[in-house]
């Protein structure tokens, strides 16, 4: 059985009307409920769950302007839309102001009242999604600070429950903005090492030789300025975990040392004469593709091995569904009290704009995006106008041309491209899977997306 577009109760004292409306809306996938009375339209409505109230607004006895106040007032979560003969401004006003959701003006053309329906029901479902996800926010971010309810999610959850009491090591992969140290201390806090350090390094953010001192030690008068002995991360991990981000940006020639430590789990600090013995899970992290870094060269095959015994890949924002609005509560949360403004929710408008944006900086860009927007906001509710104008004003790209339009009309080699990357969208960018579905080998999906591409984005 198809789904439905929601249930609608129709308010409207003339008999033709009635069977018009219900005629017509029930073949348009809609399950109307039809009254002639306003009187009989609040029992219902207490008694059964409906998404949209249809109500006519000149009737004899409770008229729809008086039974929009009282649906307002008692049921705020079910838009009403009013219909009117009485097209003017002033009656316009009159159905705003009582708390209408939208009008419209008879003749009723079907058509056009579907379009204003849909958004209703639209707009009652992004209301209670957003209740119901800042209800959820409390059990869902116990786990080392990981947000999230999504499918793509869980699944994270799972594996890392899984494997949060080995000593295996962990490859946490996906794009940058994603939350792979939130994803490794969420391993560290939910295993038997919980107890002991989280150490983290940016393996991009230091020069080659302060990098193999940070991470091995140093015995002094080991280089220039060593005046004294540094204890390596390596050796401060100790009974804890050592997070090594950006661990595709290691230095080749770092590489054989890495590998060393992991296989004899010693290191020997910078100038030392002898291998120091740590105990120290390790978990590195990396938005590179790190198999093809190995292809080209510029990662050992050995040490990426290593590393990736268990494979741990976070899946994009776009591909989490509602996790974003229930990170823009946490977030709205979080700097609402930071900044002492009253602000307690995103207006439904909002949401949805929130929903249909693509994200390419993930967790990341929307935490900025929600920062801003509490900033600026007047309201207790964050509305469209706060937020940035690239996501106020974006539109999903279509892939393919529009029909008609011989402008867009593009070659086979362009229209295979803009399918790969539909499927690449699909499948939250694993280029491993998209591979797979498309019956090619990763080379293969590389030289068709082009290299450019290939490199600027990798997933894997």
């Amino acid at each position: 059985m198809s789904a439905t577009k929601g249930r609608i109760l129709v308010v409207e004292d003339e008999r033709e009307m009635r069977a018009l409306l219900e005629k017509g809306l029930a073949r348009r996938g809609f399950v109307p409920t039809v009254l002639g009375r306003a009187e009989e339209a609040f029992p219902l409505l207490e008694a059964e769950d409906f998404d949209t109230v249809l109500t006519d607004l000149r009737m004899p006895g409770m008229d729809g302007l008086a039974l929009c106040e009282r649906i307002v007032l008692n049921r705020p979560d079910i838009p009403v839309v009013v219909v009117t003969a009485f097209g003017s401004l002033e009656t316009a006003v009159a159905a705003i102001r009582a708390g209408a959701y939208d009008f419209v003006t008879k003749p009723v053309d079907l058509d056009a009242l579907v379009l204003v329906l849909e958004r209703a029901v639209q707009h009652r479902a992004l209301r209670e999604e957003v209740r119901r996800l800042r209800v959820a926010l409390g059990d869902v971010s116990a786990d080392g600070g990981v947000v999230g309810d999504s499918q793509a999610l869980r699944r994270v959850y799972e594996l890392i429950d899984r494997v949060a009491d080995s000593d295996a090591s962990v490859l946490i992969t996906g794009e940058s903005g994603t939350g792979k140290e939130v994803a490794a201390r969420a391993l560290h806090a939910r295993g038997r090492r919980q107890a002991g350090p989280f150490v983290a390094i940016n393996c991009a953010a230091m020069p080659e030789q302060l990098l193999e001192s940070e991470l091995f030690g140093h015995a002094r008068g080991a280089f220039t300025d060593a005046k004294a002995a540094r204890t390596g991360l390596f050796i401060k991990a100790n009974g804890g975990t050592l997070f090594l981000d950006e661990v595709g940006e290691l230095p080749l020639a770092l590489q054989p040392k890495l590998l060393r430590a992991l296989q004899e789990r010693t290191v020997r600090p910078v100038g030392g004469d002898s291998e120091v013995p740590f105990d120290a899970r390790i978990v590195a992290a990396t938005n590179r593709d790190l198999e093809l870094a190995v292809e080209e060269g510029r990662f050992r095959e050995d040490l990426y091995y290593r590393l990736n015994v268990i494979g741990l890949e976070l899946p994009p924002l776009r591909a989490r569904g509602n996790d974003v609005l229930l990170l823009a509560q946490r977030f709205l949360e979080h700097f609402a009290t930071r900044g002492g403004k009253r602000v307690v929710g995103l207006s439904p408008a909002a949401a949805q704009r929130l929903l249909v944006y693509s994200w390419p900086g993930n967790v990341r860009e929307l935490q900025n995006c929600i920062e801003r927007a509490v900033a600026l906001t007047s309201y207790e509710q964050l509305t469209v106008e706060d937020l940035p104008e690239r996501i106020r004003d974006y539109r999903a790209p279509s892939n393919l041309p529009s029909e008609g339009d011989l402008s867009e009309l593009v070659s086979l080699e362009e229209m295979e491209r803009r399918y790969i990357q539909r499927v690449l969208d699909a499948v939250g960018g694993s280029r491993t899977l998209a591979s797979r579905l498309l019956g090619v080998d990763r080379k293969t999906l590389y030289r068709k997306l082009g290299r450019r591409n290939a490199g600027a984005e990798d997933k894997d």
